[in-house]
């Protein structure tokens, strides 16, 4: 399945970028994405919270996803 991911902030910068096209298998769901990331990007361990959002709407991590979908990985925002 091809997915995009966008990401910001944090995410973006242990992606070392801000946009990439996925072909993934044996992903199917957002968590299991989560589970993806973390294994081939070992920094996405640390953050304590991150959201995700398929095409601009925020989803939990036993939303399905589908082919071509635009996942947004939004990481803890902080403020001064």
């Amino acid at each position: 399945m091809k997915i995009k991911i966008t990401a910001f902030g944090i995410a973006k910068d242990i992606l070392k970028t801000n946009s990439l096209a996925l072909e993934i298998t044996n992903v199917s769901t957002i968590g299991e994405l989560k589970d993806h990331l973390c294994q081939e990007y070992p920094d996405f361990k640390k953050l304590q919270k991150i959201s995700f959002a398929v095409n601009e709407e925020y989803q939990t991590d036993d939303f399905s996803l589908g082919e071509n979908d635009e996942v947004i990985v939004i990481p803890p925002v902080s403020g001064g």
